[in-house]
């Protein structure tokens, strides 16, 4: 008893020289973090602040997904020209870049340096995993060399014939409504064309056939329903962190999506690897012959350098990303072209043309892969469009050491780079009259001298789109059928008003007027 007594002041000392030990650890830790930070807001003092509300809220709240958002973009672009700095809290500073100068940097930089930023993209990764648009470091470099060869233009050959025919299916449905109105059809065109790019991919992608424009189908009701659910928890502080999300109505909505989503992907994965497993290498190859193989195929057969395959987890995962950046992007691209063309019926006229010239003479009226290089007139309409209405309007990264810009100045380690694509492509710096649409900026002549960074739909630098050249190949053989057509026109009652989201939408809906052409079935 008396050890234990004498023991006891040793115990309590030994605890209180603990609790002394933490405190200072965090102290110190307070004092490196403040010492960083401080250092981090000398080096922002360079860069241009707009007005904010105070210096407790800076500019939080100030930036809307509106079309007043979209024109306050403008006029920053007009007035800093290169780039600006935003705080959306007193400890949480943004750089805006908005010149082909100031992007380079940060867009040209080595992935591992410029990694995707957590805070804008974070919410997605319950859906999507570590595919190429969420994973960083060794991992995305591994499935950026093994995904490349199945966006290789011999793969990517034989979807043509896909856009073709899910765009018949959607040019029936829209001459079945014209029909039904005795001519001119008001539609809104974003869902429809959402359907389509859905319908392509599931053919491309799983080749499977959901006949998702003409019927429901609950892994597309999913799909679109998690995109809408993202965007929501995004405007909604309160779900921001996990748990509190989790218990929300959304949070569990989202979880019921997200396993639609996953039970349907896992089993076409499971169900092809098995496949692989009984028949074997070559008699599954000989088994594929006469059809193209989709991309869960070219995903199965993928190796890395030490001869391992992707994990059945991994293929899932960049299956669903594919599904995710290849629907909404393109639809909206899409949508947004054809309301430039029924705002310009000159140039769609044009194209019209063009088209009917490629193809004068031909039994079947389908555009083919040779094609897709003859269409010089509808490709600079395209990337007008793209400029000015562009899908994606932003994208973001967080430096994982300091940047420094052709100007000195220094992007700070671990501060978020908002590069914003709409505003590179409508800085009057940049493009002249960026507001008005011009096909003809895309002319040979006229893009010589052109920054490859003033045009940057698909992103740039290592981390770009890597299926660019599916997205452009369905946008040209669906805007090509349908000039061929379709006379597409505004509906002048319900002019569109632009609205930020994952993707670049109207608030209301899309809505354009489209007559069936005469002498076309």
């Amino acid at each position: 008893m008396a050890v234990a007594w004498a023991l006891c002041p040793l115990g309590v000392l030994a605890v209180i020289t603990l609790l002394l030990a933490l405190l200072l650890r965090w102290l110190w830790d307070v004092v490196v973090t403040v010492t960083r930070f401080g250092a981090t807001c000398h080096q922002l003092r360079r860069f241009p602040r707009p007005p904010w509300q105070s210096w407790l809220l800076g500019h939080t709240g100030m930036g809307k997904s509106t079309e007043e958002g979209l024109q306050q973009v403008d006029e920053l672009v007009a007035q800093y020209c290169h780039c600006c700095l935003w705080w959306l809290l007193p400890w949480l500073p943004i750089l805006r870049f908005f010149h082909p100068s100031t992007l380079r940097p940060i867009l040209m930089a080595p992935a591992s340096v410029a990694p995707k930023d957590q805070l804008f993209y974070g919410f997605l990764k319950p859906w999507l995993g570590d595919g190429l648009l969420l994973s960083a470091g060794k991992k995305w470099a591994q499935h950026r060399r093994l995904l490349a060869p199945a966006f290789h233009r011999d793969v990517l050959k034989p979807y043509v014939a896909i856009f073709n025919r899910s765009t018949h299916v959607m040019h029936a449905k829209w001459r079945a409504a014209a029909e039904a109105v005795g001519g001119t059809v008001a539609l809104e065109v974003l869902e429809q064309l959402s359907l389509l790019t859905l319908d392509t991919l599931q053919k491309c992608i799983f080749s499977h056939e959901s006949h998702c424009q003409e019927q429901p189908s609950e892994y597309i009701k999913a799909i679109m329903e998690l995109s809408t659910l993202v965007v929501r928890r995004q405007r909604h502080p309160l779900h921001h962190p996990t748990w509190l999300y989790h218990l929300s109505a959304d949070g569990r909505r989202f979880a019921r999506a997200c396993a639609t989503v996953h039970s349907f992907t896992a089993a076409v994965v499971q169900r092809r690897r098995q496949a692989l497993e009984r028949l074997g290498h070559q008699a599954w190859l000989e088994s594929h012959q006469g059809r193209s193989m989709d991309f869960i195929d070219l995903l199965l057969l993928a190796k890395d350098e030490d001869g391992n395959p992707l994990s059945d987890e991994d293929i899932s995962a960049e299956a669903n990303t594919f599904m995710f950046e290849g629907h909404d992007t393109t639809a909206s691209g899409l949508a947004w072209l054809l309301y430039n063309l029924a705002c310009h019926p000159h140039h769609q006229e044009r194209c019209r043309q063009e088209v009917h010239e490629l193809l004068k003479g031909r039994d079947v009226q389908d555009i083919e892969w040779e094609d897709l290089s003859h269409l010089p007139f509808t490709t600079m309409c395209i990337k007008e469009s793209l400029r000015l209405h562009p899908p994606v309007t932003a994208v973001s990264r967080c430096c994982t050491k300091d940047v420094t810009l052709h100007d000195g100045r220094i992007i700070p380690k671990g501060v978020i780079c908002l590069m914003s694509i709409y505003g590179t492509h409508h800085n009057p710096d940049v493009w002249p009259e960026p507001q008005v649409y011009n096909p003809l900026r895309f002319s040979p002549e006229n893009s010589k001298e052109r920054s490859p960074l003033a045009f940057i739909p698909f992103s740039a630098g290592p981390r770009n789109c890597i299926g660019q050249s599916f997205a452009m190949a369905e946008l040209k053989v669906v805007v090509a059928l349908t000039v061929t057509r379709f006379a597409v026109r505004l509906d002048t009652g319900r002019p569109p008003r632009r609205k930020t989201e994952l993707i670049l939408r109207a608030e209301d809906g899309l809505w354009l007027l489209l007559e069936p052409l005469p002498g076309v079935a």
